[in-house]
């Protein structure tokens, strides 16, 4: 990602110093990691399915230029159909794993380390929670985990 906004950065004459790349992830941290990427199924379904016409959704395309094509095709033709349960079922792991940020702690603290080898500076963490109190404990899961993996 880096290497990609300096190439930008250079043909516009510029650099990166004092560049904040801003990253927006929803997060669901716990023990049963499967549990943790079900939480997120609802969520990816309607952006990758519903948001938009089957000619013009954003996150589609985006989803099948990170090379899930079949996954995006199905997950939208499901939504459409009005069947958000197949759409939510047709997204791979891989692809939830991609685009959030789910599971136990260590798996959290690898993906955090990712991401900051990849250049984000920001961290625009959206809590994915049944209630206040649930998010405000993934908040503080991920602040412990933002500390360890700084370490």
């Amino acid at each position: 990602m880096t290497r990609s906004l300096a190439e930008g950065a250079t043909r516009a004459g510029r650099d990166l110093e004092g560049f904040d790349l801003a990253v927006l992830v929803q997060v669901r941290i716990g023990d049963d990691l499967e549990a943790a990427r079900d939480v997120m199924r609802p969520m990816l379904a309607l952006y990758v399915g519903g948001m938009g016409s089957r000619e013009h959704n954003f996150y589609n395309r985006m989803v099948r230029g990170y090379g899930f094509e079949q996954a995006a095709a199905a997950v939208q033709d499901h939504y459409l159909d009005r069947r958000a349960d197949l759409a939510q079922a047709a997204l791979p792991a891989e692809l939830i794993d991609a685009v959030t940020i789910c599971g136990p702690l260590p798996r959290v603290r690898e993906r955090l380390d990712a991401l900051r080898e990849a250049g984000v500076t920001t961290l625009i963490a959206s809590p994915m929670a049944g209630s206040p109190e649930d998010g405000i404990e993934q908040l503080r899961l991920l602040a412990k985990a933002f500390e360890e993996a700084a370490a």
